[in-house]
This record gives structure tokens, sequence and C-alpha cells, in this order.
């Protein structure tokens, strides 16, 4: 919030030193310089707009994240309750995958008995 202050307290410092010459110059700088701090006004409000756009776009892509991750974990719950209560008798669709994880929970196994001789031999 501080850092905004500055900022607001250095565009009204430099608006009154732009309006102070200005004033010296005459009638016409002073339409000169309204345009001028229209157009700065404009480009803030148009900066600020943007900010708060790109904050809610960030925070709808957060939203998105958690609920793919909740798809995935339910997914995952699915495939490991399938394969628990399937995966001896899959059905075809599902026979390939099961076959891959019932490989796999074997080379885990025959790994682990692997790695416990290698401690044992120590």
């Amino acid at each position: 919030m501080e850092g905004k202050a500055k900022g607001k307290e250095f565009r009204v410092f430099f608006l009154w030193r732009i309006r102070n010459w200005m004033v010296k110059l005459g009638e016409k700088s002073m339409d000169i310089l309204d345009k001028v701090s229209e157009i700065i006004a404009g480009a803030g409000r148009n900066l600020s707009d943007k900010a708060k756009k790109a904050k809610e776009i960030a925070s709808l892509k957060s939203q998105v994240r958690t609920c793919e991750n909740i798809i995935e974990k339910n997914f995952l719950e699915i495939g490991k309750l399938y394969f628990e209560k399937y995966g001896e008798c899959p059905d075809p669709d599902f026979e390939k995958a099961c076959r891959s994880i019932k490989n796999a929970k074997h080379g885990v196994r025959e790994l682990n008995k692997k790695i416990n001789e290698q401690k044992k031999g120590r």
C-alpha cells in the first residue's frame, strides 16, 4: 500500500509542477495540461483495470487446477478400487492395464527382495 501512496504522491507532485510551468506559458497551455492530465489519469485507470483482470484470471486458473486435481485424485481412486475388485478377471477393455499393474507389483516385490539381500550382505 505504501508503494501506491508514493506513486500517487509523485503523480500529484509531477502534475502540480507541470501545471505551475504551464501557468507561466498562458491559457492555451492550461488546455494542454488538462488533456495531459486526462491522458495520465486514463492510463492509470487502464492499468488498474488490467491488473484487476489479471488477478481474477489467476484466481480462476487456480480454481481450475484445484478442480483438475480433485478429478485426477478420484480417477486414481476409482482405478485402484476397480483393480482391487476386478483385477483378477477384468473387463477386456482393462485387461492390458491390469496385467501391467500386476507385472509392476511383481517387479516391486522382486526389487525389494534384492534391496533386503543387499542390506543383509553389508
